[in-house]
């Protein structure tokens, strides 16, 4: 069975700003210290950077890797280094990343959640000295199994119908 191919839309600007905006208050819930809780903002800048290049890049990352380095208490510009490289990486790779159905998109953003990570991991263990152990990559792991879920629920507003009305203009 084939499953259907939509034409999408063009995205809207606003939409890009409240996903973003989305994903950075779930970040902000008082989640703690739990193993396994994906960074949201991550996963919807590289899908912004994987699917609309030009309207979501480096600088939007680095802007919400400084809001997330204050939420967090942080070293200031650990989030924002590592969300920039991201936003880079997911860039380079956009083009090569849509051909792929999901489940292998998903197999392309691990090792850049993956790189993301390690960079936090990098400068907290310089500054602090500290491992937090091997399941702080656990989060990682966990926003790919939620790639095709955000994929779906941010490519939504743009789908259009596949039986075409023909009595509408689009």
């Amino acid at each position: 069975m084939n499953r259907p191919y939509y034409i999408l839309l063009p995205v809207s600007p606003m939409f890009i700003a409240f996903s973003l905006f989305c994903a950075f208050l779930l970040n902000l819930l008082p989640w703690g210290n739990f193993i396994g809780v994906p960074d949201f903002v991550a996963l919807v800048l590289v899908f912004w950077g994987i699917h609309q290049p030009r309207r979501v890049g480096i600088g939007t990352a680095f802007c919400l890797g400084l809001l997330m380095d204050v939420h967090d208490s942080t070293l200031l510009g650990e989030n924002a280094l590592a969300y920039t490289l991201l936003s880079y990486f997911a860039i380079m790779l956009h083009r090569r990343v849509l051909w792929f159905p999901l489940v292998t998109q998903a197999m392309h953003v691990f090792p850049l959640l993956l790189m993301a990570q390690s960079i936090q991991l990098l400068v907290r263990f310089i500054v602090s000295g500290k491992f937090p152990g091997w399941f702080y990559f656990v989060e990682s792991a966990v926003s790919v199994v939620l790639w095709p879920l955000a994929t779906w629920i941010l490519l939504a507003p743009q789908r259009r119908a596949v039986d075409r009305d023909h009595t509408r203009p689009i």
